[in-house]
């Protein structure tokens, strides 16, 4: 199951609309049931998941989106605050220039204007122009869960303007 066909002469990808893959597999994928906005260029994308968990510190996230992102989706648990943003223009730069898909962050972004300029999936909860601490707590690569559902690294999500599907581990 992998929602996706090959690049369409424009280059954009095609991918199967969540309600349609919920339709065809059901229980087999997990739905996110937090209501997430939409924040970057890109509204429908699909990857591997990786993730990582912080709160308001983003070095983690700057690091792990400076990495090859071979079309993988970030999943940040920022514990759902809004008191300061994990993402901004140049991290979100830095991701589509490493070839990140998208990024579904529990918590907030800034740079709101300049994220909607970029081809990448940012999906967040909200807001804030507030610049995070850079002390590096935090983990990478283990499973968070939000919204009813544990992302774990390597399965597989889909997002789009119905919301967030993930493949269950």
């Amino acid at each position: 199951m992998t929602g996706m066909s090959d690049a369409s002469p424009d280059a954009r990808p095609q991918v199967t609309a969540t309600a349609d893959l919920y339709d065809e597999h059901g229980e087999d994928l997990q739905s996110c049931a937090v209501q997430f906005r939409h924040y970057g260029g890109r509204v429908v994308f699909s990857g591997v998941v990786s993730t990582v968990r912080c709160h308001r510190d983003n070095a983690i996230v700057k690091a792990a989106l400076a990495e090859p992102g071979d079309g993988r989706v970030l999943v940040v648990d920022g514990g759902a605050s809004l008191e300061s943003a994990l993402m901004g223009d140049l991290i979100a730069a830095s991701a589509v220039a490493n070839g990140w898909a998208g990024v579904v962050i529990h918590g907030a972004v800034r740079d709101v204007a300049a994220l909607r300029e970029l081809p990448l999936g940012a999906l967040a909860l909200g807001s804030n122009p507030r610049k995070s601490a850079k002390d590096g707590v935090g983990d990478r690569d283990v499973t968070v869960s939000f919204g009813g559902v544990d992302f774990v690294p390597g399965q597989r999500l889909w997002a789009d303007e119905d919301g967030i599907l993930v493949t269950r581990a």
